[in-house]
């Protein structure tokens, strides 16, 4: 059995790995990305940190059977999601409550053709995860922008805009923890989203995927937890992907207390015949929800001092790009907007003198304009050298 009490020495996030030639996005498409391959890749949302090994142990063990056929995930699965978010977010959720997806993504275009039709409206909060908008726009519903407010370097919510929203609204995607800009929403700013749904009948999708990469000094809150009325209007998206680097498993966990709308979920599941899974990506799963709480602890701990040197970096090098304040993920967002550039020059700079490729802002939707997102869950010395160069160029 792992040991659950392994000190922080025991994982090693500076390790370098050399991930090329393994088929994985963030390295060996960076020639088709950036048009050139010399590039230091921290765009993609998955780390270059070695996936646990109390992880590979499962996996390998499972593997060593050598027959792989059909299969089914256990009780004890489904009871480690459970476990997991109680003793994480003091969240208790029925096993019962929680339906396979083969991805966030995809759970989300499935609550589209599963809770609205054709024509109907559904609101997103811009800059937000770019396939929020492919989810509404390719299903032929109407999409509505809350455009977050920044103030004093802090995202914000219109609750005003919000609430005019909600009037025309079937549906709401929410970014809990928010990505880009990487707020943790607090239980005032939640409860408030979730009423506002309650009184104007409007599903609450909420893609909570980062909630375990919180920062030291903040608290994830599910918006399901808040009261049974806010619960019974939501549908929660986790998944281990972004907790322990094992998104290629294709695994992820939709949990709905309200039965009506579980059901008109696994139809949609049903009818594209994609509930089996695969086998290595529930065991994956079921070790990282076991055994993995101290590796993530260790894990946000290392995060949050990336963000330092590059907060450290900037600051010593007077430099006209900001680093807003980071709450959760492993995504910083960079403000270049005081340079004077247009988002075209920053992204040439970016790639063909200071050879680091990120996410230009302007994909996230409104609001994004002259920002790049930087992911961060790479060792420390791979982080120095990219802000080095940023900070060169942009001097």
């Amino acid at each position: 059995m792992p040991n659950q009490n392994q000190s922080s020495d025991a994982y090693n996030f500076d390790k370098i790995i050399n991930r090329k030639s393994t088929a994985n996005i963030k390295y060996d498409l960076r020639n088709k990305i950036f048009g050139k391959a010399d590039i230091i890749p921290m765009w993609v949302a998955d780390m270059d940190f070695e996936t646990p090994s109390f992880i590979t142990e499962a996996i390998i063990k499972r593997a060593q059977h050598s027959i792989y056929g059909y299969s089914f995930r256990t009780q004890s699965y489904y009871e480690s999601i459970s476990n997991w978010v109680q003793k994480r977010h003091n969240w208790d959720i029925n096993t019962r409550w929680i339906v396979f997806s083969p991805g966030v993504v995809p759970a989300l275009n499935f609550s589209t053709l599963a809770y609205t039709n054709i024509g109907d409206s559904i609101i997103v909060q811009p800059p937000v995860y770019f396939p929020f908008f492919s989810a509404v726009t390719d299903n032929k519903r109407i999409r509505l922008n809350n455009k977050l407010l920044l103030s004093n370097d802090k995202y914000i919510i219109d609750f005003d805009d919000f609430e005019q929203k909600a009037k025309q609204a079937k549906m709401f995607f929410l970014a809990s923890p928010h990505n880009p800009v990487g707020r943790v929403w607090t239980l005032e700013e939640l409860t408030k989203l979730g009423e506002i749904c309650v009184r104007n009948n409007v599903i609450i999708i909420s893609d909570e995927i980062h909630s375990d990469i919180i920062l030291p000094g903040y608290k994830h809150i599910p918006i399901a937890s808040i009261s049974d009325e806010i619960a019974d209007i939501t549908v929660t998206c986790i998944a281990p992907s972004k907790t322990f680097n094992i998104a290629g498993m294709a695994t992820s966990s939709v949990i709905i207390s309200n039965k009506g709308l579980r059901n008109k979920f696994e139809k949609i599941i049903n009818r594209y015949h994609l509930s089996n899974g695969n086998i290595f990506g529930a065991i994956a799963s079921e070790a990282g929800y076991t055994y993995g709480a101290n590796w993530v602890d260790e894990l946000n701990k290392y995060i949050q001092n990336n963000f330092e040197v590059v907060r450290l970096a900037l600051k010593n090098s007077n430099s006209k790009i900001k680093l807003l304040k980071a709450e959760s993920t492993y995504l910083g967002w960079l403000d270049f907007s005081d340079t004077g550039l247009k988002d075209k020059q920053i992204k040439d700079m970016l790639i063909n003198i200071a050879k680091v490729g990120l996410s230009p802002g302007n994909i996230f939707g409104s609001g994004g304009e002259g920002f790049q997102r930087i992911n961060l869950a790479t060792p420390r010395s791979v982080v120095s050298a990219a802000i080095k160069n940023i900070t060169n160029t942009f001097s």
